[in-house]
């Protein structure tokens, strides 16, 4: 089993990255992309023993106490079977 979980700054926070990545597209021509943010992407295999409920717990016992920075990032995530 596999939990994909991304970690976002919150819109709330200034994203300079995003920006300065933002700025370079539009200089590189690609006018269309109004906005970036970035982030951070992880992937947990997790033991198949796991039930679904169990493993869903557990990814979002990792991704708020040990991936992310609760006041300012958050995140979201995606368990496949």
């Amino acid at each position: 089993m596999r939990a994909h979980v991304y970690v976002t700054l919150k819109t709330t926070v200034l994203d300079a990255q995003g920006q300065t990545i933002a700025n370079a597209l539009r200089r590189l021509h690609h006018p269309q992309v109004e906005s970036v943010r970035q982030g951070k992407y992880f992937v947990l295999t997790l033991a198949d023993t796991l039930t679904g409920d169990a493993a869903e717990a557990e990814v979002k016992r990792i991704a708020s106490e040990v991936l992310t920075n609760p006041v300012i990032e958050e995140f979201t995530y995606k368990i496949d079977a």
